[in-house]
């Protein structure tokens, strides 16, 4: 179900974030739940909530009606932890 999660990801909802500076990145899919990154303008904008319901859940069940549930994954990555670490070190 992963792949074709990512498939739709891929060719249906990637291009409208991206029309919008943004972007998205699938986790992991299980028991119907799947789990993306959101990227680019998206990370961390107010309505991130609702670009997961009406943009990345419905384009979702429209190809695949098994999945049940889109969560956001807000982990930090490591090329900002990297950059933090940069910054906090000069200010020493």
């Amino acid at each position: 179900m992963f792949d074709r999660v990512n498939e739709v990801i891929e060719s249906k909802i990637k291009p409208k974030l991206i029309a919008h500076y943004g972007n998205i990145e699938l986790v992991k899919v299980e028991n119907g739940i799947v789990e993306v990154k959101l990227l680019g303008a998206c990370s961390g904008c107010p309505s991130a909530k609702f670009t997961l319901e009406d943009i990345v859940l419905v384009g979702l069940q429209e190809e695949i009606p098994e999945v049940k549930e889109v969560l956001l994954v807000n982990e930090v990555s490591g090329e900002l932890i990297d950059m933090a670490k940069k910054i906090l070190n000069k200010e020493k």
